[in-house]
């Protein structure tokens, strides 16, 4: 079917529209489809009768039979339109539903679809049929305004939410890296903690490791430069007189010295806890001065002075440097108190040992080498002294222990002996009573001792021991014999005992060797090789060279015997020779 209208008024036009409608409902067009239909085609009329001109409006309907099909409507000019803007042809398509539409197959020539333009009841009917569709499109415009509200204040409140959830991960984030920043500064405190205990630990072991006060001294500089000083100065009282040491010294590392109490010199606060803070030193006005007194349980003994390493300390380090200078205050007090009385055992040990007596045909030469660790002072003695009968009576021991009540307990062992010897007591007996008399003296201390006795009479030699190494006898041919006969038990232990005699001939050029453990002992090996060396030692000298330099020969036998220059133990050694 097709509908073709000319178009030279009002009243063509709104006919022309109305059919369109009419056509487009019959055929099953939805009344939004119709709507736009209606709309499009009136604007389009609307200019056509604005240009002016006869229009022809053709309307059809295609491939209905089908089943589908489209609404179809051109729109063509008049046939003298020639300006430009005018005259322009305009056709649209309207698809057609697929499902059957009421009222007949949409192809029927009843006047019923047409709408005559001279009758003013269709036209009205047809105008009021678009208002219908307008009122439906109406309709379903606020439904989709209504959503659209809906949707709207949805997508407001989801706004909200997510500006809500950003404000609460930036205020979680926020929290996470300050938690961050004080973990890493925790860590960075503890650290930091943990470097200082362990240098003070160290420096400390360090400090209290030697018990030479000068060493000290030259030890604290060396561990505070320059991880926590640029300078160190170390002021003690008593070294007033030193010319290395500067007589000018700063007001606070004085003041220090007056009121012991740290002072920090500087052209700015400290704030340093337990200091007191002062203008900065004349003497070194470009840097910052802490001085710590060198505080001891009796009375101070000098101060120390720091630069810092860079412009100025940390508090924790500036608490750790007086905590170290106290630790050193007391490591350089107790080493003088050691060496002061290290000085007076050392004395005392030195005017305990015998003058070696001369005895015509015999040579003697003894050597007493303290030990380099601890009081340097223990029991070891030697001793040589005539009797009423003319023979010549040689001893040397060892009291357990170290320091002053070993070496007293050595000088009465000694002066006892003495004492038993002037009876006619050979060595044995003379060991019996000395076991009994430390026993009884002190019954929980111990000695060892090897007592010789020479007849320059006889060519005989008597000697005894008492849990002490063996002597050991070198003869005029160069061997070297160990007198290992069985000895009796270290003097004082709780046992009864009658220590033997025993005899060896000796010949002129013989030497008899007399020490104690100290020389031949040693931690990793035990006793005998160390025999083994002195034996060796012993017999490496030449005929004559014990004859003329017995002294020599002492120094000689030593050498080898103590390479080591660190000893645990005390070192006594007793050379018996008959000259030749």
């Amino acid at each position: 079917m097709t509908d073709t209208r000319q178009i030279d008024g009002v009243t063509d036009a709104a006919a022309a529209r109305a059919a369109a409608a009419r056509l487009a409902a019959r055929h099953g067009v939805p009344a939004l489809e119709r709507a736009r239909l209606a709309a499009t085609l009136g604007a389009r009329l609307r200019q056509c009768l604005a240009e002016g001109g006869t229009w022809r409006l053709t309307l059809g309907v295609r491939g209905a039979d089908s089943g589908g099909g489209a609404l179809h409507a051109v729109l063509e000019p008049p046939p003298n339109a020639s300006s430009a803007g005018e005259g322009t042809r305009w056709e649209t398509t309207v698809p057609l539903p697929a499902a059957d539409r009421p009222g007949g197959t949409g192809d029927s020539d009843s006047d019923s679809d047409m709408v005559p333009g001279d009758d003013p009841a269709a036209l009205s009917q047809a105008l009021m049929s678009a208002d219908a569709d307008t009122a439906l499109v109406l309709d379903r415009l606020a439904e989709q305004e209504a959503l659209v509200a809906f949707h709207r204040d949805e997508l407001h409140q989801t706004n909200q939410g997510v500006l809500a959830l950003h404000a609460e991960l930036d205020a979680a984030g926020r929290a996470q890296r300050e938690a961050f920043a004080a973990e890493r500064r925790a860590r960075n405190e503890a650290e930091n903690a943990r470097r200082r205990l362990t240098f003070l630990a160290d420096a400390s072991a360090v400090l209290n490791t030697s018990l030479n006060h000068g060493e000290i001294v030259r030890r604290l500089p060396e561990l505070l430069v320059p991880r926590y000083a640029a300078e160190v100065g170390i002021w003690l009282f008593d070294e007033e007189d030193d010319p290395h040491h500067p007589m000018t010294r700063p007001a606070a590392t004085v003041r220090a010295a007056r009121t012991g109490r740290p002072q920090y010199a500087a052209d700015h606060p400290g704030g340093l806890r337990g200091v007191d803070d002062l203008p900065p030193s004349v003497l070194h006005p470009d840097r910052p001065l802490l001085c710590v007194p060198l505080l001891t349980h009796r009375a101070p003994l000098g101060v120390l002075t720091l630069s810092p390493p860079g412009e100025r300390w940390d508090p924790d380090d500036a608490v750790m440097l007086i905590e170290l200078t106290r630790r050193a205050g007391i490591a350089i007090d107790n080493a003088r108190r050691f060496e002061h009385n290290r000085d007076i055992a050392e004395t005392l040990q030195r005017a305990l040992l015998t003058e070696l007596p001369t005895t015509p045909g015999l040579s003697l030469a003894a050597r007493y080498l303290p030990a380099t660790h601890g009081m340097n002072i223990g029991g070891d003695w030697y001793d040589a002294f005539h009797r009423p009968d003319g023979s010549l009576i040689t001893v040397i021991g060892d009291v357990t222990g170290h320091g002053l009540h070993a070496a007293v307990m050595m000088s009465q062992l000694r002066t006892a002996l003495r004492a038993y010897a002037v009876d006619d007591g050979s060595p044995g007996r003379l060991l019996t009573r000395l076991h009994k008399f430390l026993h009884r003296l002190q019954p929980n201390l111990y000695a060892t001792a090897v007592i010789a006795r020479f007849h320059p009479d006889e060519p005989t030699l008597t000697w005894a021991a008492a849990g002490h190494p063996p002597p050991v006898l070198r003869l005029p041919d160069g061997r070297v014999r160990t007198l290992d006969a069985k000895p009796g038990a270290m003097l004082g232990i709780p046992l009864e005992q009658e220590i033997a005699d025993h005899t060896e001939q000796v010949a002129p050029g013989s030497t008899l060797t007399l020490y104690t453990d100290g020389l031949v002992e040693r931690r990793a090996e035990g006793i005998d090789p160390g025999i083994e060396r002195l034996s060796a030692a012993l017999g490496s000298f030449g005929p004559a060279e014990l004859d003329t330099d017995l002294e020599g020969a002492a120094d000689r036998i030593l050498k080898p015997l103590l390479s080591d220059s660190e000893r645990d133990d005390d070192v006594c050694l007793l050379l018996c020779h008959l000259q030749g």
